[in-house]
């Protein structure tokens, strides 16, 4: 029998440190615990995951709508956001130039400026949405019209007007005018923020815009012209010069809200490039006592209207250049249409007698007679198919061809001019070139607007009776301008030197720019002028002429008297005389030659003598003391007048 081992015994293992867990236990091959079995009423909840999981899906889709509306606002279409936020946002509003001065020869301001304002308006401020009242446009122009004179139907239209952001509701108004607006957009915005009611102004603004002024007020405004309502120049130099004395506007750009810049939000702004002053050959004082003696003489003469012209003989330059009646440029609400030019060039008459300085001019120059050269004038002269006379009957005048000037002899001067040619077509043509070297039939040079050459046919053209009322200063027609520079042709030795009205002008840079030199232009020999000077003379000298008004006590004068029958503008026929006296003084040294002319005097005396005789004599007096232009001293030469008859 096999020896049977004793059983051994081991001690008990000592507890593990880690209580065995269920899956270990089934894993070891413990018998599973039953599960206890729940309680009546208790309720088991399912896994919060897929609630979580869907939620995160949600918020993302969220997150992910968000971030493409975004990249798209900021980044693809930003620039269209930009745009329309601008148009919303921002405003630009012209900034105006400040127009340059106009100045008489000295420097002294003829037309100038002044601040003003034009008062505009942004009409997308008004629209019921941004002014939260239905009738904005009614209730702004109901507040504005007392203030700008401008009637409320019309300030309505202007702030109701769609697809603009900019209009102009008045120009020029004066710094009173907008501080009585800025009170009351005042006023209105502190109502609103009470809450007690809204403010309809908050869309009106202002813009410096300089206003023009004339402190002469209608001194030279014939030659200055004006500036309209929109800042240009309508007439005048205003409208000649208007680009060099307009400058160049700019423009800024701001944001706005409620009508109220905002300063934070930045400015582009483009500045505006002052206008050029312009200098005129104007004198301020010669040209006051030119209009002085012309509105005097046209209201005594109860005349249509009148002008005098004041020229410097050696450089053409215009000192005055005055019409009457006048207007005041600083309100022409005043003025006529008649009276808002420049009669003094854009007036074309028949000048008459003072004419005759130029057939004389042909007659000694073509050496076909000589002042001492005999004339018999009889008391009535037939020629074609007329009978012409003198302004007086007179027995048979002995005359000498400075005689004739001297008296106005309008036969005369038929007889001396038909010298000129063996025919009298020949004597046409070559008085019809002398007429065209002095000017006549041509426009001056000043380039004024409207202004007129004057009417000058061709000789071959002249009918029976022009071939002999054309010498002595009928059938053709002139400006006071053409006037002047003939006589002052005749005094500056024999060469015409193109009028001019303008010195030069100044940039905003203080660079000075002196105008073109005149043209300059021999038109008679020096022989033949100072002759004619001496036989002018005699008209205001001699006891026998026609110009002894103007005589000056201590100066030798030249000049010559003019009646001519006017034609009537209105019906193109024969009505009423243009009364007219030219000349020069010193006679001997001329500096400056006066032109005078008044249309259809209808008081007192129609003849030149009588009528502008006295305002030659007025201007010329005050003209010489003011350029202190002293007396020569010398004698005057005494041509004969009169000859007797077998001598």
């Amino acid at each position: 029998m096999s020896e049977q081992r004793p059983r051994r015994t081991s001690a008990p293992r000592p507890a593990s440190r880690t209580a065995r867990t269920p899956e270990r236990a089934r894993a070891a091959g413990a018998p599973r615990a039953p599960r206890p079995r729940p309680q009546q009423g208790t309720i088991r909840l399912g896994s919060p995951r897929p609630r979580l999981r869907l939620f995160g899906i949600a918020l993302t889709l969220v997150m992910l709508a968000f971030t493409v509306r975004l990249l798209q606002v900021q980044a693809v279409d930003a620039s269209t956001y930009a745009d329309k936020a601008d148009v919303n946002r921002y405003i630009t509003v012209p900034l105006a130039a400040e127009r340059g001065t106009v100045t008489d020869r000295a420097g002294v301001p003829l037309a100038t400026t002044v601040d003003a304002y034009d008062i505009t308006a942004d009409p997308y401020l008004f629209t019921p949405e941004q002014a939260e009242v239905p009738d904005a446009p009614a209730q702004a122009a109901e507040l504005l019209a007392p203030i700008l004179g401008v009637d409320e139907e019309t300030l309505t239209e202007r702030l109701s007007r769609e697809e603009t952001r900019y209009v102009v509701l008045a120009r020029q108004q004066s710094p009173q005018a907008w501080r009585q607006i800025t009170d009351l957009k005042r006023a209105l915005a502190e109502r609103q923020g009470e809450g007690r009611g809204h403010n309809v102004l908050a869309g009106v603004y202002s813009e410096e815009h300089a206003k023009r002024v004339y402190p002469n007020k209608q001194l030279a405004a014939g030659v200055l012209g004006f500036v309209n309502a929109e800042g240009k120049g309508g007439g005048g130099l205003e409208a000649k010069f208007d680009k060099v004395l307009a400058g160049r506007d700019g423009k800024i750009t701001y944001a706005q809200s409620g009508g109220r810049q905002v300063p934070t939000a930045g400015v582009r702004e483009q500045p505006a490039q002052p206008g050029s002053d312009v200098e005129l050959t104007l004198d301020r004082d010669i040209q006051w006592a030119a209009q002085r003696a012309i509105s005097r003489q046209v209201e005594a003469s109860r005349a249509d209207r009148g002008y005098v012209v004041v020229q410097d003989v050696r450089t053409g330059e215009i000192l005055a250049m005055a019409n009457a009646p006048g207007y005041d440029p600083n309100d022409l609400s005043t003025a006529t249409a008649a009276s808002l030019g420049n009669p003094a060039v854009q007036d074309a008459f028949e000048p008459g007698s003072t004419s005759k300085v130029m057939s004389m001019a042909a007659v000694l120059e073509e050496g076909v007679a000589t002042p001492r050269t005999h004339v018999v004038v009889p008391n009535r002269l037939p020629r074609a198919d007329r009978s012409f006379a003198d302004d007086v009957d007179h027995p048979t005048w002995y005359l000498t061809l400075n005689g004739v000037l001297a008296k106005s002899s309008n036969i005369g001067t038929i007889l001396a001019v038909e010298q000129l040619g063996d025919t009298q077509r020949e004597a046409n043509r070559v008085l019809h070139s002398y007429l065209r070297k002095f000017g006549i039939g041509q426009r001056t040079g000043l380039g004024f607007p409207g202004e007129t050459p004057g009417i000058l046919a061709e000789p071959g053209d002249w009918n029976a009776s022009q071939q002999y009322t054309i010498p002595f200063g009928q059938g053709l027609s002139i400006n006071a301008v053409q006037a002047a520079s003939v006589y002052s042709t005749i005094a500056n030795g024999g060469v015409r030197v193109e009028p001019s009205l303008v010195r030069g002008t100044t940039g905003p840079d203080g660079r000075w720019t002196p105008a073109p030199k005149p043209e300059r232009t021999r038109v008679v020999s020096e022989e033949t002028a100072r002759t004619l000077s001496a036989m002018l003379e005699s008209v205001v000298a001699d006891t026998e002429g026609t110009g002894t008004v103007a005589r000056i006590p201590g100066y030798r004068v030249a000049g010559k008297t003019g009646t001519a029958n006017r034609v009537d503008p209105e019906t193109g026929r024969y009505n009423g005389y243009t009364s007219s006296f030219a000349g020069f003084a010193p006679a001997d040294a001329p500096r400056v030659t006066v032109y005078c002319a008044v249309q259809n005097p209808k008081k007192g005396s129609y003849f030149g003598s009588d009528v502008c005789g006295p305002v030659y004599q007025q201007v010329m007096k005050y003209t010489l003391k003011a350029l202190r232009i002293p007396p020569t001293g010398a004698e005057p030469p005494r041509l004969p007048v009169t000859f007797e008859p077998g001598d």
